[in-house]
């Protein structure tokens, strides 16, 4: 058709033959063609200080009498007349090579500053701008017809009575780049960027995003912490600080703001106090009741809700990005595999290595679907992926069983032991699950070396489910353990706390194992590999990835019984982003395979929400609707679960205000019934 060899003879390499001067009069003629049909006037009705030289306008017929230099100065006047959003998409659309494009850059924006300039220095009074104009008009130069933009541009001082719509739009975007630049860690993340690729960058733009998740959640919960904080309740004094707590958590922090026991029950403000003769309301001003037990209940409630919200919403825009990408299409590697952000030549160089072992890897890919496998070599392959998954499943089985154990023996431990070492003992399950959580995916990744699978691909995907096979399985086992009250905590009275106490030390644990890991695993693995491989380590950003997504899983579980966790997860996660970005500039090099990071940033999304975060939301309702709650602590004591307090609370509305009895159809109707569930559902599939 028509418009294929049009588009055809616009491409670069249709152009091979021609010479430049000869393309660039073809756009001149094509810039002026979009000036004359554009709302500006034709140059006819301008004055002759405002047109272009038309002398110049047969370069294009004589090509032998113009030089290359005047052609390229009369495709910038030409650009010059045109607004910029229609410059910027002429100069897109010319065939021309980068440095062509940039110069003719370079020269309109000298050119511009150099009208900027002469309307700067010559700056006549108020009068005189009246005079010439009205000698213009009276001339008949067509000024009056002049568009708003013109005017502005011939007449600096027209501005200040009425801004052109160019200069508002170049307001707006320098407002919008200031934004962009306001936003955290911009700089730090276009360093890495630059200098390591996208593949390395997605790992800490995800910590970014869970931090993001944190920061709303401890946003909402701070209904409840702040006013908890201004109405601090009356309790016995607590135990000195002795530093051990910042690792326990018990001891000083077990009577605060941390943990759930600390909350009280009753309603803030409110104008009616109980007696024994009966209750008696005041005739004051009128005052705000707060109510503690119903504001801790919504508060998770909406925090949960704004998550899922947003996890949703990344996930469609993951999902929408990677829909339609044809991974093991060549073309797609030659044309579109290159990372412009990377500057540096070392990395330059690195990354020309990577795309040709990516190349490399796609025609193996390629080779082997069409490899035909005899009847003894797949009878060998099954043989060993069967070994190898026998073993992972029951390493995971062994890791649970050591779990369990642990916890046991920890029951029997601290029944006669003082205060000091019942506190030590209560660090030893967390190290042991934030060890097994660092060793056990070295292990998954050489069961995974040792299968060969047929792709790089499938073995990555591999070690990945294994690895969250651990995770889900040590996690359900706490889980359990957990309803089931069989906790090991310093105060008896309250399993609310002793819960949100674990899953403190669990989260402060994996912090630091996974400092540790960062020490010797990356800066002693860049000693020894750079003194015998003359190499660095690559980084692993599928582990780490995953690490992220173990610690976020924690926090989500211990929004109920510990409102502070999450700006313990923020303070982790701060810490955490320096600490790798340094870690990575000085040991870590890019990944041989940085298209496996890149591709598997929709499944990382996707497993953080699905598996995980449903995972918690489960647990958290079945502990709002069916766990009985702590007796002598916390705001829902007193209640058969935690849910009743809601339908009293819609109750003791009903009877203040007859006028608002519809309001009880809502939880009968939508929360005790499955129909919310199912349109909760619907929408989230």
């Amino acid at each position: 058709s028509s418009a294929s060899l049009q588009i055809l003879a616009s491409m670069p390499s249709r152009t091979i033959g021609r010479s430049l001067g000869a393309i660039i009069s073809q756009y001149c003629n094509r810039t002026a063609q979009l000036r004359r049909r554009s709302k500006r006037p034709p140059l006819q009705q301008l004055s002759r200080s405002m047109r272009p030289s038309l002398r110049q306008y047969d370069l294009e017929t004589d090509a032998t009498r113009a030089t290359l230099e005047d052609k390229r100065n009369l495709l910038v006047k030409e650009l010059l007349s045109l607004s910029p959003r229609q410059c910027s998409q002429m100069l897109l659309t010319m065939p021309f090579s980068l440095a062509e494009k940039r110069t003719l850059r370079r020269q309109l924006s000298r050119q511009r500053s150099h009208l900027r300039q002469h309307d700067q220095h010559w700056d006549p009074s108020p009068c005189q701008w009246s005079m010439v104009y009205n000698i213009l008009v009276s001339q008949g130069q067509g000024y009056a017809q002049q568009p708003s933009g013109l005017q502005c541009r011939l007449w600096p001082q027209c501005s200040r009575q009425a801004p052109s719509p160019q200069g508002c739009r170049g307001l707006w975007y320098r407002l919008l780049s200031l934004l962009r630049t306001a936003q955290p860690w911009h700089y730090a993340l276009k360093q890495i960027s630059g200098r390591f690729g996208s593949s390395i960058v997605s790992y800490f733009v995800f910590l970014k995003t869970l931090l993001m998740f944190n920061f709303f959640s401890l946003l909402i919960l701070a209904f409840v912490v702040a006013l908890q904080a201004a109405y601090p309740t009356t309790s016995a004094s607590p135990p000195p600080f002795t530093g051990l707590e910042l690792l326990t958590g018990a001891g000083y922090f077990t009577h605060s703001l941390l943990y759930y026991g600390y909350y009280t029950n009753v309603t803030l403000n409110d104008p009616c106090t109980s007696s024994p003769t009966g209750s008696t309301c005041s005739l004051a001003a009128p005052q705000f009741p707060y109510n503690m037990p119903l504001a801790y209940l919504f508060s998770v409630g909406i925090s949960f809700l704004i998550t899922c919200i947003l996890l949703v919403y990344s996930v469609s825009c993951s999902f929408r990005k990677s829909v339609g990408s044809s991974v093991g299409d060549l073309a797609l590697k030659v044309f579109c595999a290159w990372d412009f952000k990377v500057i540096q030549r070392r990395s330059v160089k690195l990354q020309y290595e990577n795309i040709c072992t990516q190349l490399k890897e796609l025609l193996v890919e390629q080779q082997a679907r069409s490899r035909s496998w005899s009847l003894c070599q797949r009878l060998r392959h099954c043989i060993v992926v069967l070994l190898a998954w026998a073993l992972a499943l029951g390493s995971v089985l062994g890791c649970t069983l050591a779990v369990h154990h642990f916890s046991e023996h920890m029951h029997v431990v601290t029944r006669g032991s003082g205060r000091w070492q019942q506190e030590v003992i209560l660090l030893i399950l967390p190290l042991v699950v934030s060890l097994l959580n660092v060793l056990m995916p070295h292990l998954y990744n050489f069961l995974a070396m040792w299968e060969k699978q047929d792709t790089p691909k499938t073995q990555i995907y591999v070690a990945i489910f294994r690895n969250l096979f651990l995770k889900m399985a040590i996690l359900i086992l706490l889980c359990s353990q957990w309803l089931s009250r069989s906790v090991v905590c310093s105060t008896e009275e309250c399993w609310e706390t002793c819960v949100g106490q674990d899953l403190y030390r669990l989260v402060v644990m994996d912090f630091i194992f996974t400092l540790l890991d960062t020490l010797f695993g990356e800066l002693v693995w860049r000693l020894i590999q750079e003194k015998r491989l003359r190499q660095r380590p690559e980084f692993d950003i599928a582990r780490n990835v995953l690490e992220l997504i173990y610690g976020q899983t924690l926090t989500w579980l211990g929004i109920l019984f510990a409102p502070l966790l999450p700006a313990v997860q923020m303070l982790k996660l701060l810490l955490l982003f320096y600490i790798k970005k340094t870690s990575l500039i000085r040991n870590c090099q890019s990944s041989s395979k940085p298209w496996q990071a890149s591709h598997m940033s929709t499944i990382f999304i996707t497993l953080l929400c699905f598996p995980f975060f449903l995972g918690a939301t489960v647990f958290l309702s079945y502990t709002i609707w069916s766990v009985r709650p702590s007796e002598t602590c916390g705001p829902f004591r007193g209640f058969e679960t935690i849910y009743k307090s809601e339908k009293s609370w819609v109750l003791v509305l009903e009877k203040s205000n007859p006028y608002i009895t519809w309001f009880t159809w809502v939880p009968q109707h939508l929360v005790e019934k499955t129909f919310l569930l199912l349109l909760a559902s619907g929408a989230l599939l």
